[in-house]
């Protein structure tokens, strides 16, 4: 016969109380049952563990050892669920997340995985802001969790929240001089025949901006497509050519550090950024906290009026 929790708890209780019938009013069991529990122990220990005198009921020698062994078993016990409901209580798992190459969102990753550490430190989160894959449908197949992406129009698979509008700049080696004033905007008529670093036609945000130039009626001079950030900034620093970002890609990127950043008009060019999720998938408890933190950074982002960058 085994000795289950309830037997000693119930055991504990009428020492404590020196009466079966007040430590029944406290567990809320019918006597009866008390007596048949502790019948039970006795009967598994061998010894007598309780008797009856004229103040109560006190416990045999034999009942005071086991009263002390469980006490500190039950003590034990309320640890282990104390202890079990905080693990509950901590999110663990790991969530892959990716992030637009050429994008404000890529600013986002170093305080994202700040606030996630702080707040979820059982998370393992992936950060991938590299274009090697279409996000969309690494989402659409489950190989990750979530993306914020160029995306306004529908994608069938997925679910889009737009966030925010972010508008293109043209970065610049330094010193470069075009006929408008530096503080004014410049008409995109300005960069024909000015040599352009821009990511490749697979690029959404190299649609918006071949678009964009040819409603300017601009032919670009693209002297190279280059889809890494540091091999951009350096190319654009070594004054190979101009290319166009959103403005906060720059400010957050060293490597741009001394490169001239002109605002764009006739027409401004900008893009919506989108939280890209699953339609058919939903998601994990580890990734829901991520984005929740995810979407709290984007809310701030936008009450710090970041330059370029507006509500959808």
């Amino acid at each position: 016969m085994s000795v289950d929790f309830r037997k000693l708890k119930s055991f504990v209780k009428i020492v404590d109380t020196g009466s079966v019938s007040r430590a029944a009013a406290i567990l809320r069991t019918a006597q009866p049952a008390l007596s048949q529990q502790i019948a039970s122990l006795e009967t598994h220990f061998k010894h007598k563990l309780l008797i009856r005198s004229n103040v109560g009921i006190a416990p045999t020698e034999a009942g005071l050892i086991l009263y002390r062994h469980a006490q500190l078993m039950l003590k034990q016990l309320d640890q282990a669920q104390i202890d079990i409901d905080q693990a509950a209580k901590s999110v663990a798992g790991r969530v892959s997340i990716g992030l637009a190459t050429y994008s404000t969102s890529s600013a986002l990753s170093l305080p994202l995985l700040k606030e996630m550490r702080a707040r979820h430190p059982h998370i393992i989160l992936h950060v991938n802001d590299s274009f090697g894959h279409i996000l969309s449908e690494l989402i659409m197949t489950g190989k990750m969790d979530m993306a914020l992406i160029y995306a306004a129009n529908p994608i069938k698979g997925v679910t889009l929240q737009p966030l925010f509008r972010e508008e293109m700049f043209l970065v610049s080696p330094p010193g470069t001089q075009f006929p408008a004033e530096p503080s004014r905007p410049l008409p995109l008529a300005a960069l024909q025949d000015v040599p352009l670093l821009l990511p490749s036609k697979a690029h959404l945000l190299r649609r918006l901006i071949d678009d964009a130039l040819a409603r300017a009626r601009v032919s670009p001079e693209v002297i190279s497509e280059i889809e890494s950030v540091p091999a951009l900034s350096a190319a654009v620093l070594d004054g190979l050519g101009s290319t166009i970002l959103p403005a906060s890609v720059v400010t957050e990127t060293s490597g741009f550090a001394g490169a001239e950043v002109r605002a764009l008009t006739k027409p401004v060019i900008d893009a919506t950024i989108s939280l890209c999720v699953s339609d058919h998938l939903p998601l994990s408890e580890p990734a829901i906290a991520a984005r929740s933190v995810l979407l709290e950074i984007v809310s701030r982002l936008m009450s710090s009026h970041h330059q370029g960058i507006r509500p959808v």
